[in-house]
């Protein structure tokens, strides 16, 4: 017994990283399964919100959805602007991400499936499952596998409904009210971000 624990473990540590890569709907699982026992968990809603934070800083490519929900407009920023805009989105994803998922309550996700689309992408389909004031929610996940090791959420489409392009339409709107001045933008983010 001794011996074929020694020869695995010679083996599992002397393998390329490259064959120790996460597999996308078990990266999903395990992300749903740290949220949900944090919502489980008896403490303040501020502190819940925090915690959350962290995961998502660990496992949400914000910096990937920012830009993509910045559509074309990101390509005449400045370095400076482009910096601070990044900024400014990663205060207002977590800040909207975390206060909306903090009002679960012990959400249970069952990973069902995952659709390889190419090395950089697979989908994940998952289920939320229904309680007596919810019915069940279908939820994809567009995870960002091109670093295999660190794999990362990049969309998650609810119902075939699209977050990120409906953030992307969102912000496309208060851009063309604004004549395209990427300053108003900076300003909703900023407003939403102090609230």
């Amino acid at each position: 017994m001794k011996k074929k624990l020694l020869i695995f473990l010679i083996v599992f540590f002397s393998y390329p990283t490259f064959l120790l890569s996460i597999e996308p709907d078990i990266f999903v699982q395990s992300t749903v399964n740290r949220a949900s026992k944090l919502l489980g968990e008896d403490i303040s809603k501020n502190e819940k919100i925090e915690k959350l934070k962290l995961i998502a800083k660990e496992t949400v490519d914000i910096k990937g959805i920012g830009f993509y929900t910045l559509g074309a407009k990101r390509k005449s920023l400045s370095k400076e602007e482009k910096e601070k805009y990044s900024s400014l989105f990663e205060e207002y994803f977590l800040k909207s991400f975390s206060s909306r998922l903090a009002e679960y309550t012990n959400p249970e996700i069952d990973v069902i499936n995952k659709e390889k689309l190419n090395d950089n992408y697979t989908i994940v389909n998952s289920v939320l499952k229904a309680t007596n004031e919810r019915p069940e929610i279908n939820i994809d996940w567009r995870i960002y596998t091109k670093d295999s090791d660190n794999p990362l959420i990049r969309d998650l489409i609810i119902e075939g409904l699209s977050l990120a392009r409906t953030q992307k339409e969102e912000f496309a709107s208060v851009l063309s009210s604004n004549e395209d001045n990427i300053k108003a933008l900076f300003k909703v983010l900023e407003e939403f971000s102090s609230n």
